[in-house]
């Protein structure tokens, strides 16, 4: 940032330093001519009145010319012609001075109709000075040019310093640091910009302290319960009915994975994401879901399938990555119709990355989604079948965090896409982990 902002300001200055330097440059040289010529012009205009004094009342010069008085008026190299009226001619003519001036610099003057004056100098000495007063201006140009970039690497200093603390501040709020910075850098506009983040950390600070409260009494709260109804379906288990005593195993197997859910995911909400965790197989943690779903996939006629290469890891938590995936499941046995397919394979990360991701696709045969509805399925609260439109929102926000995404990739029909990034080594292959798991 400084440097851009230093790159600005001298480009600017070097604009307004041609804009102004070079007709500054050509008005030194004019100014330097414009001095020669009226010294020209006021030689010319004392040898004139010298000139005139030696006219008689006739207007003519009787005899020679006398020269004493105008020779020390001719520059030194100058050349000074002379033509006077006179009785024997109607005019005469004298030169003074050199007999030749190399590159002549000259000025004529008029007396009356038959009398003039032609002053001759040589240009170099006006030359010389003209180049000294152009080496002036530069000399000027580049001392302001210098003022003005040490200005400018003072202000970029002074700009750019401030809103790199501002950013690397807000950063470090983005990563979970609510410590105060009670430092100022006398800009109004970023230390107010400072006043917000303080305010905005003592906010956030309280409300995740009290969000890690509420998940913690909650979670409490439904292990509790789900303890309790395991105790019930514990005594079930001891009845008489074989039909009964199934029954309650499998519900207290369901007990059982949500108890483990809830604390994985309360583990997880804790962690700050799954970029330094090892790689986990992806449809080794997807079997479980699909294990899960296939009972009710099958009481309504339906099939629900895995395929994947077992040998596919990505860095993502196991239980985000289950939750997402049971949502999309749940999605598409309420909303879908046909076979329900979860995949898992790889594809190129595109121009910004080189290396591969792992998608997860859960695709279904029903009718897919309305135009619609496509812009606003993920938006929270959305739904236009009635639920709580809270299912989508939290797979996404739970793939979001740990560094995936989530996306419809088809709407006829629908066909979601989890990307996750890819570990680079595949999973050690499994003897019984079958490539494809049909229902």
């Amino acid at each position: 940032m400084r440097r851009r902002i230093l790159l600005s300001m001298v480009a600017a200055l070097t604009l307004t330093t041609l804009v102004l330097g070079v007709p500054l440059a050509f008005t030194a040289w004019q100014w330097v001519e414009d001095i020669t010529r009226n010294e020209l012009r006021n030689r010319l205009d004392r040898i004139a009145v010298e000139v005139v004094a030696q006219e008689r009342d006739d207007g003519l010069v009787h005899g020679e010319l006398d020269l004493r008085s105008v020779r020390p008026l001719i520059p030194a190299d100058g050349r000074l012609t002379i033509v006077y009226p006179t009785p024997q001619d109607n005019a005469s003519r004298v030169d003074v001075g050199s007999t030749t001036v190399d590159d002549p610099l000259a000025e004529s003057l008029a007396m009356g109709t038959s009398g003039s004056l032609r002053l001759e100098t040589p240009a170099a000495p006006m030359h010389s000075m003209q180049r000294q007063a152009l080496g002036a201006v530069a000399v000027l140009v580049l001392i302001s040019l210098g003022a003005g970039i040490a200005v400018a690497v003072v202000t970029a200093r002074r700009v750019a310093d401030p809103l790199r603390d501002v950013a690397a501040r807000a950063a470090r709020l983005a990563m979970g640091d609510f410590r105060a910075d009670s430092r100022r850098h006398g800009i109004t506009e970023l230390d107010r910009v400072s006043d917000v983040l303080d305010s905005a950390t003592v906010e956030i600070a309280g409300r995740l302290q009290r969000e890690h409260a509420l998940v913690a009494d909650v979670s409490h709260q439904l292990r509790s319960r789900l303890t309790a109804v395991r105790l019930r379906l514990d005594e079930l288990s001891t009845h008489d009915d074989p039909a009964v005593v199934h029954e309650a195993e499998e519900a207290m197997a369901q007990v059982d994975r949500l108890t483990d859910a809830i604390d994985e995911l309360v583990r997880a909400s804790r962690d700050e994401g799954a970029a330094d965790r090892d790689p986990v197989p992806v449809v080794a943690e997807l079997r479980g879901v699909v294990a899960e779903w296939r009972h009710p996939f099958a009481e309504a006629g339906r099939k629900l399938v895995l395929l994947g290469d077992p040998t596919l890891r990505a860095r993502v938590t196991g239980s985000r990555l289950r939750e997402a995936v049971a949502v999309l499941v749940d999605n598409a046995l309420m909303h879908g119709g046909g076979t329900c397919t979860v995949s898992v394979r790889t594809v190129t990360g595109g121009l910004a990355s080189r290396e591969p991701l792992v998608v997860v696709e859960v695709a279904d045969e029903g009718d897919g989604v309305r135009d619609e509805l496509a812009p606003h399925i993920f938006d929270r609260g959305f739904s236009a079948a009635g639920s709580t439109g809270v299912g989508l929102a939290l797979a996404r926000a739970l793939i979001e965090a740990d560094g995936g995404r989530m996306e419809l990739q088809r709407r006829r029909p629908a066909l979601f896409a989890v990307f996750l990034g890819s570990s680079g080594v595949p999973a050690r292959p499994t003897p019984n982990g079958p490539v494809t798991e049909p229902r």
